[in-house]
């Protein structure tokens, strides 16, 4: 049992999580219903049967540049002891470049442009994310997760919203999600005044206090690493082959029917993650809750793999699509407490979104060694494995004490 004492006891204003979590909200509605809606019908246009490779280059070049992005301007943004101004940055340029896509005319000027609008979308992405760990106090960061589940659902539902034609038009939807990021994200950064948190900032005096706590903090940030990692990759191969599957099992099930689930699944989940959230605040109980993600999780995968009928097929995808985005948001949050040094802080979570990037390079290996010579049931018991390695790493985390 993992038990944390926290750093401060003062609370943020609730104002300003509210404009934080709208916040990233928007950086969600800034890449979800572009990657995977606008894009695979850019790429369509441009290359018409060569899109499938198209959007692969563009995907696995996207993720390194994503990844490369976040650690550098969240290190930036931690030299310069400044977030605001990089938000304000990346949120210009991500904007200007994704109404760019428009005008790509090959498929060389395509990928250029996904490249450097995954730069400037991590712009703004990295010190937001960093911003939370300078600002919102530990006895709040089980509210802070749930909020932050509110980013997947609205990242989903934008997509339904510029798809609707009678709504707006095709030739409007990149202008559409710009105007609708700016709407989001800006308020934090014009009315946002959160209280300072000078404990969330400080280190240990003592330098032998601070070896020790850095180790400590270190050796549970790996922990919290891998296992984010190993979830991250059963959600990013369901995401990515949910309607196939489904097919499988029935073959009349449609594209209509896939996303109903998939947003009801995120929808139920905000609420969840809330209460959950307020819950492990109240009892100082932050890991347990990810612990009970990861198991609830893989055993979810676990009837996927033996399900034989569709009721019983949506009935363990509700489970693990409930489980892993409580899991998945939670740990977001809870990812702040064990970062080992405050000036740091930028770049470690550069390192820590490897775990949402590094997935999209793995799972399609993955399911192509798996699924031709054991199906899907296959696919889903070893997907279950890892959840289930995931919740042993967080249950064996080490007891950590910090001084209040």
């Amino acid at each position: 049992m993992v038990v944390y004492k926290s750093v401060d006891s003062s609370r943020q204003l609730a104002t300003f999580m509210y404009l934080y979590a709208l916040a990233v909200s928007g950086s969600a509605v800034a890449y979800m219903p572009f990657l995977t809606i606008l894009l695979p019908l850019r790429a369509t246009d441009i290359s018409g049967t060569d899109a499938l490779g198209l959007l692969a280059i563009a995907a696995f070049l996207g993720a390194i540049a994503a990844s490369m992005g976040n650690i550098v301007f969240g290190w930036a943004s931690d030299k310069t002891g400044e977030r605001r101004p990089w938000i304000w940055a990346g949120l210009g340029l991500s904007s200007a470049l994704l109404l760019t896509t428009a005008y790509a005319k090959s498929p060389a000027a395509l990928i250029a442009i996904i490249i450097l609008w995954q730069f400037g979308l991590n712009m703004m992405l990295a010190p937001l994310t960093a911003w939370a760990g300078d600002s919102i106090p530990d006895s709040q960061k089980g509210f802070l997760g749930g909020l932050l589940a509110l980013a997947p659902a609205m990242g989903a539902l934008s997509g339904v919203f510029v798809t609707m034609n009678d709504t707006v038009p095709s030739e409007y939807r990149e202008m559409t999600i710009a105007m609708l990021v700016i709407v989001m994200v800006s308020p934090v950064l014009i009315f946002g005044r959160p209280i300072s948190m000078p404990a969330l900032m400080s280190v240990p005096t003592d330098q032998k206090i601070d070896l020790v706590q850095s180790a400590v903090t270190r050796h549970a940030a790996v922990k919290m690493w891998i296992a984010r990692l190993l979830v991250q990759i059963a959600e990013a191969s369901l995401f990515a082959f949910l309607l196939l599957w489904f097919r499988s099992v029935d073959p009349d099930f449609g594209e209509n029917d896939a996303a109903n689930i998939f947003a009801l699944a995120l929808g139920m989940a905000v609420f969840i993650a809330l209460a959950v959230g307020r819950w492990s605040d109240r009892e100082n109980r932050p890991i347990f809750p990810l612990i009970c993600g990861a198991a609830a999780a893989s055993a979810g995968l676990i009837i996927m793999s033996v399900s034989a009928s569709l009721p019983v097929a949506i009935a363990g995808y509700v489970v693990f699509g409930l489980a892993s985005s409580l899991f998945l948001a939670l740990h977001s949050s809870q990812t702040l407490r064990v970062l080992p040094r405050p000036h740091t802080r930028g770049r470690d979570l550069g390192i820590f979104n490897l775990t949402n990037t590094v997935p999209s390079l793995i799972m399609p290996w993955l399911t192509l060694a798996m699924v031709p010579a054991y199906g899907f049931g296959g696919l889903f018991l070893v997907l279950a494995g890892l959840a289930a390695i995931a919740c042993l790493l967080l249950a064996t985390m080490p007891r950590q004490r910090a001084s209040s």
